[in-house]
């Protein structure tokens, strides 16, 4: 067996990624990120990219590279619910470095944020370094209600980021959706229903052309954006005059009507919310979950039977505005234990750049537990909202978010418990690849950290 037994300060100084290969980090306190409790002296072996055992009682293979993670915590990569990850750089104005909303383009829906994601974006190394290792990504709404496909991405060091495109499609309502639907929320959930409409229409054409064989007609069932012939392509001409979005918009919303694609809606407002769940009545195909739900716990029992998940605002506990006068940092505690399906994001909340912080706001449902009165969660069920359940929430929980037998091989070996803040990554692997956690405000650090004064400019000096 190769044994390889790593200080701290060896896992931090590993640069180049390697390839993926077998590794059994062992005698770790290892938390699986599904929910149950950490286990100590806990071992996870990765193999070809993929987790083959975690937990306690697990063999370790006799060609494995073996960490010692004693003292140590270890742990799925952290899962960013809700992001603009890879689409902006720093602030410098108008500089092209922001791709995160289109402002001026003639699409909405058809949208799609995979190629402008960025993975040397800086944001994405420092996300990496605190151990995000995946994210959901989506696009910020412009002149529409329709803000576009959204992606879910991961934070390696290569090109090749995006998991899964066009793996939702998102919507601004509440007090956002009003303002693009031209000042109402009456308005936005009748372009909202009109569009589905429009969608649900188009996507149940058929063309019953005489003369046509079998396999012609067969081709009519296949779902209209999947077709290939430009005959079929160009008959949405037979589309009424009234219609209100581009052919490629809807035809991307054809999707989401026949259930195919998730629909992920931004509301915050108690009857928002409930407006939003009564769309299934007309479209009961809609596969949906809802981003931000400030005032979710007044409703909780509704949304709980509906079954849809909610990808909450963890820290929202202020009347920020007049959607979010219900606002309570137990809100994600009430929702929960009402039975509603819960994982934290961070919509509007620096979600460019500051997806780290989930872990925080995690570590803070845990302590207001400890508050007569107020309603937090458990270590394991706050951890499961930043790993687990945000990948379940869009559909790839059999990929990411936990430690089980099968999924990626994201792994993260913490100096302590993840939800404290001194806590820090002391090495991370994605798709069992080791990463580097170096980033530039590690560089800047190392620079000035023992800069010699001659070195500094001269104002620096005096």
């Amino acid at each position: 067996m190769k044994r390889l037994i790593l200080t701290a300060s060896a896992l931090l100084a590993s640069a180049a990624p390697l390839q993926p290969q077998t590794v059994a980090i062992t005698n770790g306190i290892v938390a699986l990120g599904d929910g149950s409790d950490p286990m100590p002296g806990g071992t996870v072996v990765i193999r070809n990219g993929r987790v083959v055992a975690a937990g306690s009682g697990v063999s370790v293979p006799a060609n494995a590279e073996v960490i010692d993670a004693n003292g140590k915590w270890v742990t799925p990569g952290i899962v960013a619910g809700f992001s603009r990850l890879g689409l902006s750089e720093v602030d410098l104005g108008a500089d092209g470095s922001d791709d995160t909303e289109t402002r001026n383009s003639p699409f909405s829906a058809a949208i799609d944020v995979a190629p402008a994601i960025n993975p040397k974006a800086s944001t994405i190394a420092v996300s990496r370094a605190d151990g995000v290792t995946r994210a959901v990504v989506a696009p910020v709404a412009g002149r529409s209600i329709f803000a576009g496909q959204g992606a879910v991405i991961d934070t390696a060091d290569d090109m090749d980021a995006v998991l899964r495109a066009r793996a939702f499609q998102f919507v601004e309502l509440g007090e956002g959706g009003a303002d693009r639907a031209g000042g109402s929320r009456s308005a936005a959930f009748v372009l909202f229903r009109n569009a589905l409409r429009e969608a649900r229409d188009l996507g149940g054409l058929r063309y019953p052309i005489a003369g046509r064989s079998s396999a012609a007609r067969q081709a009519d069932e296949v779902p209209y954006e999947e077709r290939q012939d430009p005959q079929l392509l160009s008959r949405d001409a037979r589309r009424t005059d009234d219609v209100m979005l581009t052919r490629f918009d809807a035809a991307a919303l054809v999707p989401v009507v026949r259930g195919r694609q998730l629909l992920i809606v931004h509301v915050e407002r108690a009857k928002d919310i409930l407006n939003v769940l009564d769309l299934r009545r007309e479209f009961p195909s809609l596969r949906i979950a809802l981003v931000g739900a400030t005032e979710g716990w007044t409703v909780a029992d509704r949304i709980a039977e509906s079954g849809v998940w909610v990808i909450a605002s963890a820290l929202n506990d202020l009347p920020a505005s007049f959607e979010m006068l219900a606002a309570t940092q137990s809100n994600v505690g009430r929702m929960r234990a009402a039975g509603v399906k819960v994982a934290i994001g961070m919509i509007d909340d620096n979600d460019t750049r500051y997806v780290r912080n989930q872990r925080q706001y995690a570590g803070n449902l845990v302590a207001l537990g400890k508050i007569p009165g107020a309603a937090g969660v458990s270590w394991a069920e706050a951890f499961a909202m930043i790993t687990s359940k945000p990948a379940e929430a869009v559909g790839l929980g059999g990929e990411i978010g936990s430690l089980a037998r099968g999924r990626r091989g994201d792994v993260v070996i913490w100096s302590g418990d993840p939800l404290e803040l001194a806590s820090a990554p002391e090495a991370v692997w994605i798709d069992g690849v080791r990463q580097p956690l170096d980033n530039h405000q590690t560089k800047l650090r190392d620079r000035y950290r023992t800069l010699e004064r001659g070195a500094l400019p001269e104002a620096y000096r005096h």
